[in-house]
């Protein structure tokens, strides 16, 4: 065996395998890319999301006839006022008791005034007067204002109803997307081999798992329609814009490009800077999962400081990333602010120029400030809406790229089930490396008899657990072969061969539940009686009977409210209840004391009686009745 370099941060093995730390950021961000695959899995949803798009855009088309509608109100208001104030005086000119015919037009009047009365009219008074019957005077027409107002009402009411149903609809598909994305990556996680978690950080899986799936969520339940309302509003303004007057829509169009121009350099300065932010994230939850479930040997080595220090320089990496990306981002709302200010200092001046002429209404200029209030939101909110996909696509990068990462080999559901083992096992010409061309064990074979008893022993990092690591499958050989009662253990279903082993590892772990619950883990359907039974030939019973909940007591989640020795007996129940025909024990009395292993070591004589064991060792108590020792 050649010296075992490798060891892993996290795994079924804790402490044993390769030990390359793998940054998540390494792949460069592809917007384009990750936005297509998002669209791609979007898809299942297109029926609801056209229905969302389709309530969009009706809901966004009456927002934008309303202006038009509240400029028809000012109109009629200005009309009609100017129409009393020509009537009062064209009859003020007239000689005193003067009755005119019903049907008086303007140019009926025009004919009774003198010629200097003739000159002090202007031409735009003199196109109102054509609409004008002299023979009653005119008044403000509320009715049509109240038709009006009824109208906007309708508008509004329905519009509201619509964005409720559509609010409502979008939430459902963000939640059953985040829903269905966190299942897909849980999934995963039991699908990937058990290098993968020898190459990444525990808080790095956790943060694509939460993190970046929250940031998928709440960009559809906000910023999808959010794109539609934005491109329809432009759409829509752009045309009732034009039905106002072409020379303020030009004039208002003019700032686009500049805006647009301004928005593409941010996003191409902080692409890759919401993507560096997102994998710091990881990293720093990494960091700070590792010094949390570490507190203990941090403080016992007084590595307070050092990891103190190591969190500095990830959070001021994060910091950097952050401040930057968000700046940039930042910058997108001032700067179109400022834009959209200048094209309304432009629409304002020649607005009022084109009043004068008498080729625009007040009420249209009152609309058309409106429209342009209007037009820079969504030019803003797609500024806006362009930050959140930059960190949308990181995310969805980071996820996707998890959900694409290699899986263990598919397995044949015609593999071979030898039910349960003989425990003869042959290990033929082994050669296997974590990583290529760097092997770790070289042509290594044993063979064991049904019921031996085998002692591992050597140095750390000399390959014992990678032994064991090949016997459980959680890496296949790169060359030769193991075989169980002659199967090739490759031609077995990974779950069928892992029922024959049983194990029992030096660190001990248990999960966040009660005694009961860790003992039975190997045998779901185990009864009160077994576990009793089980409990005192592994000594469990005489500490856990002391306590005030008995086996219901629940482990805390860093396991520290039962000693180390305990725990180590928790597991040793959990793997003879189990009862496997192989065992694998992993320095299993290493946490307890002399007297507590004595009584265990008896206690595993008796389980391993009959059954093959492999034994890491390193106490000579623990090898000395060895059959065979490697």
């Amino acid at each position: 065996m050649e010296h075992d370099k490798h060891k892993p941060m996290r795994g079924p093995i804790p402490g044993q395998g390769p030990a390359t730390m793998i940054g998540s950021g390494a792949k460069a961000n592809n917007f384009k890319e990750s936005m297509g695959k998002l669209l791609k899995y979007l898809s299942v949803y297109k029926r609801t999301i056209t229905i969302v798009v389709v309530f969009a855009m009706v809901s966004t088309s009456f927002s934008i006839v309303s202006p038009k509608l509240l400029g028809n109100i000012t109109n009629t208001v200005v009309d009609d006022f100017i129409a009393i104030s020509i009537y009062d005086k064209i009859i003020d000119s007239l000689s005193p008791g003067v009755e005119l015919p019903a049907g008086t037009s303007g140019a009926d009047i025009l004919e009774r005034l003198s010629p200097d009365q003739q000159d002090a009219i202007s031409q735009q008074q003199r196109e109102k007067m054509s609409g004008i019957d002299f023979s009653v005077r005119p008044s403000i027409d509320f009715d049509a204002i109240g038709k009006i107002i009824l109208l906007l009402l309708a508008l509004y009411s329905f519009s509201a109803t619509i964005s409720y149903v559509q609010s409502w609809m979008m939430t459902r598909v963000s939640q059953d997307v985040t829903f269905r994305l966190r299942e897909r990556v849980f999934d995963k996680i039991n699908q990937l081999p058990l290098k993968y978690f020898d190459t990444h950080t525990t808080g790095d899986i956790q943060s694509r798992m939460t993190n970046d799936v929250d940031t998928i969520g709440q960009t559809l339940n906000q910023s999808l329609t959010q794109i539609v309302t934005a491109v329809i509003t432009i759409i829509g303004i752009i045309a009732m814009m034009l039905t106002i007057s072409w020379q303020l829509t030009l004039v208002a169009l003019m700032v686009l490009p500049v805006s647009f121009g301004f928005i593409g350099f941010i996003i191409k300065k902080s692409q890759k800077l919401f993507k560096q932010q997102a994998d710091e994230l990881g990293q720093i939850n990494g960091h700070i999962e590792e010094t949390y479930g570490a507190h203990n040997v941090i403080r016992a080595y007084n590595g307070e400081q050092d990891a103190i220090d190591a969190f500095d320089a990830i959070n001021a990496d994060l910091y950097k990333s952050s401040w930057k990306s968000q700046f940039l981002s930042g910058l997108m709302m001032p700067i179109m602010t400022f834009i959209g200010n200048i094209g309304y200092v432009l629409v304002a001046t020649i607005s009022g120029w084109l009043a004068l002429k008498g080729r625009i209404g007040v009420g249209d200029i009152q609309a058309f400030i409106q429209y342009l209030q209007q037009f820079n939101h969504p030019v803003m909110q797609a500024a806006n809406i362009s930050n959140v996909l930059q960190s949308t696509a990181a995310a969805a990068e980071r996820v996707f790229e998890f959900l694409e990462e290699e899986t263990e080999t598919v397995e044949s559901s015609a593999s071979t089930d030898i039910k349960k083992s003989q425990g003869h096992v042959e290990i033929q010409n082994v050669t296997f490396g974590y990583e290529a061309n760097k092997p770790v064990l070289h042509n290594v074979t044993i063979k064991v008899k049904p019921g031996q008893r085998v002692a591992i022993v050597g140095p750390t990092g000399g390959g014992k657990t990678t032994i064991v690591n090949l016997l459980m499958r959680f890496y296949d050989v790169d060359s030769g072969s193991i075989r169980i009662d002659g199967v090739d253990i490759r031609k077995m279903q990974r779950g069928l061969l892992r029922k024959q082993f049983g194990m029992v590892l030096q660190d001990s772990w248990l999960f966040h539940s009660s005694i009961r619950d860790n003992i039975v883990y190997g045998k779901l359907d185990a009864t009160a009686e077994e576990i009793e039974a089980i409990g005192k030939l592994a000594q469990v019973n005489h500490f856990v009977h002391s306590l005030p909940e008995g086996y219901e007591m629940k482990i805390n989640e860093n396991g520290d409210n039962i000693s180390q020795g305990e725990k180590q007996l928790i597991t040793i129940a959990r793997a003879m209840l189990a009862d496997a025909p192989i065992l694998i024990l992993d320095e299993a009395t290493s946490s307890v004391d002399t007297r507590t292993e004595l009584l265990i070591q008896k206690a595993m004589d008796q389980i391993m009686e009959g059954r093959t064991s492999f034994v890491i060792a390193h106490r000579l108590s623990t090898i000395k009745n060895a059959d065979l020792i490697l």
